[in-house]
């Protein structure tokens, strides 16, 4: 049935022709970046649907990223995780600083807190979790440990847009926030990014550090980077927010969709990630277990020869890379959960755009490859 390739994210797009009075008013402008009126409009925007005090635009969530860590400083090892896509590690390696990988929770794959004050030396100054697929981490106790150790908490929030707790916004939640809005996330600006800061002067610090550190004309106040949004990402998030509630509900109604397609497979196992007050079902992560009868990789080989491309995300772990051998500390002997996960866990395709002959087709594939070859 599947006349077209199947990916794992399709990014939602708003109707052209919504999007041409934005444009016109760009080009009516001419302001095309350095914090326009878009980029103004977008911020203001964000602050009241995600319900944050503050956030800032960036060109793309690794920029973020890395600015965050900027800001406050940080230096010497920082505790994350391994089971993240390589930017989570990359931010830690550009700034000079060592990443100490730490195992993960097996059932929710995100930083398993019981596992960090192991981890803890003297040269630690930080910690860097992440809420895997949008998964909120156990951020009560993270900041717990944080405050004892007298540590930074930057979260890697780049899955986490919309997500909230019984207290609000994932977001409020560590020192800094950092969010992705690249083109295959929840909500996009084609690419983009942002921090949220807990309040105004923590996002002027902020805000100088994304525009080389300038200040004013004849000013600069630090070695900055350049990580302005333009306005036409900025408008684009304008438009995409008018239509963010309904692909939310879209992409559950394709989780509930799998969830009744998938339940009944042996070895398939589906982690319930949706018990927050708010989610925004970012992926579909399902366990390829021995029950199975054919391991991850070879379901992800039968799902590409129908054109399905789901992915092992997050394959190979980050300490894996050839860039993060080598030290004590970026090799710790025990990391057995998060290499499990990378061995089994596949992400099936998830969009707004999916029809539900789609997630059915992908769901036979799945079934209909239970036993067909030996494990392995």
């Amino acid at each position: 049935m599947n006349d077209k390739p199947i990916y794992v994210t399709e990014p939602y797009l708003p109707p052209l022709d919504e999007f041409i009075p934005y444009l016109e008013q760009i080009w009516a402008s001419k302001k095309l970046t350095n914090n326009g009126p878009m980029h103004q409009q977008l911020e203001a925007a964000l602050r009241e649907y995600l319900g944050v005090p503050e956030i800032a635009l960036f060109n793309n969530g690794t920029i973020a990223l890395l600015t965050a860590l900027q800001a406050l400083r940080i230096s010497g090892e920082v505790i994350t995780t391994p089971f993240s896509f390589v930017a989570t590690g990359h931010s830690l390696l550009w700034n000079g600083i060592t990443p100490v990988f730490v195992d993960i929770d097996p059932q929710t794959f995100n930083l398993n807190p019981e596992k960090i004050e192991a981890a803890i030396t003297p040269r630690t100054t930080a910690i860097m979790p992440v809420h895997c697929y949008g998964n909120p981490c156990d951020v009560a106790a993270i900041q717990e440990i944080a405050d004892t150790y007298n540590l930074k908490v930057i979260y890697d929030a780049a899955h986490a847009f919309g997500v909230e707790d019984a207290g609000g916004s994932i977001l409020r939640h560590g020192d800094l926030s950092a969010i992705s809005f690249h083109a295959t996330k929840v909500f996009n600006t084609f690419e983009g990014g942002a921090i949220v800061c807990p309040d105004a002067k923590t996002k002027r610090h902020i805000d100088n550090l994304k525009n080389f550190g300038i200040v004013n004309e004849t000013t600069v106040v630090a070695s900055g980077i350049n990580g302005k949004m333009s306005e036409i990402n900025a408008a684009f998030g304008l438009l995409q927010l008018k239509h963010i509630d309904g692909a939310i509900r879209r992409r559950a109604a394709v989780d509930r969709l799998y969830r009744h397609c998938l339940k009944d497979i042996g070895g398939i196992y589906l982690p319930d990630f949706h018990r927050q007050a708010v989610s925004n079902y970012a992926y579909f992560p399902v366990r390829v277990g021995r029950g199975y009868g054919l391991s991850r990789d070879k379901l992800y080989e039968r799902l590409r020869a129908h054109d399905i491309y789901a992915r092992r995300y997050f394959y190979p772990l980050i300490s894996d890379h050839s860039v993060y051998r080598g030290g004590e500390s970026l090799t710790p002997s025990s990391l057995s959960h998060a290499r499990r996960a990378a061995d089994e866990v596949i992400c099936l395709p998830m969009s707004a755009s999916l029809s539900e002959e789609q997630v059915e087709f992908i769901c036979q594939i799945v079934k209909a490859s239970r036993n067909e070859v030996s494990y392995g």
